[in-house]
């Protein structure tokens, strides 16, 4: 596996990749990876000829209280992970190559963002898409993918790259894949680690409580009285509290009072123990 942490570099290693026609797919990371990381990864060979990951913490989706120093970083790690996947390339720049002085361009995409995790973190789906829409430019995949648990996340990038046009990835070559559970069904997370033991038995509720709810809704239920529900477990259980509980078209993010013919999600946030979880699961057959 190549490293290359400067752009020309990049440049040059992606013309090799491609020689001969070869398609490349894109796996963008934070780093501290996990079992759903190379998930992506997985998928991503099975599609194309080359992987090209990208590992970069990224400063302009992090709040000004939120834990961007914290945020684990582990790239010797996260490395080997990633070469003994197979995968061909790994993109891991500096921020002073991602945005070079006098960088002043943003990404916005609107009302899908006005919402959920784009009301609780003001301004961080704006770093989202900018980086991403980089990283597309810089690394011309034909494929990306990015994790379900990020469902809100993948609709706004599927939105940047429809609204601008992007051919490389087109917006539907951005592929979504299936969250990745521990054993008692809390998604896979880089920030699962900030949980204390205690905290972490703890938040298994939450999954439980929203297939619970799912169910409810799922027979007939009331959606506010099964979401009042939903909460009431969480808060039971030792969590702080609940950012949000929603269902949602899953094509549009926009709040069902009721489950429809259309394709839905039930999206959940919730903090406990100082550390914010986040998750989504399929509602009904659409």
């Amino acid at each position: 596996m190549q490293t290359v942490s400067e752009l020309d570099a990049l440049r040059a290693a992606m013309a090799g990749l491609r020689r001969d026609g070869a398609s490349i797919a894109l796996v963008p990371t934070m780093g501290a990876l996990h079992q759903g990381h190379l998930a992506l990864v997985r998928e991503a060979k099975q599609a194309c000829d080359h992987v090209v990951a990208s590992i970069f913490v990224n400063p302009t989706q992090f709040g000004a209280n939120e834990d961007l120093d914290a945020y684990p970083r582990q790239l010797a790690e996260d490395s080997a992970m990633l070469e003994a996947e197979g995968v061909s390339l790994l993109w891991a720049p500096d921020v002073k190559a991602m945005y070079p002085e006098g960088f002043g361009t943003e990404v916005a995409v609107s009302k899908l963002t006005e919402n959920f995790c784009g009301a609780s973190r003001p301004g961080h789906f704006d770093g989202v898409a900018t980086v991403v829409c980089k990283l597309f430019n810089q690394v011309m995949p034909d494929q990306a993918f990015f994790g379900e648990k990020d469902f809100q996340q993948l609709t706004v990038i599927r939105a940047m790259a429809r609204d601008l046009d992007l051919s490389r990835p087109h917006a539907s070559a951005i592929v979504g894949v299936p969250t990745v559970r521990e054993p008692d069904g809390l998604a896979m997370s880089s920030r699962n680690r900030y949980l204390s033991p205690s905290d972490r038995e703890r938040a298994a509720t939450l999954p439980r409580a929203m297939r619970e709810a799912i169910a409810r809704i799922e027979e007939g239920a009331d959606v506010t009285r099964a979401l009042a529900a939903l909460e009431d477990d969480l808060l039971s259980a030792g969590f702080d509290e609940v950012d949000y509980a929603e269902l949602v078209d899953a094509r549009t993010l926009e709040q069902l009072a009721a489950l429809t013919s259309a394709p839905a999600r039930l999206l959940v946030a919730a903090r406990i123990g100082g550390t914010r979880l986040i998750d989504n699961m399929k509602v009904g057959a659409g």
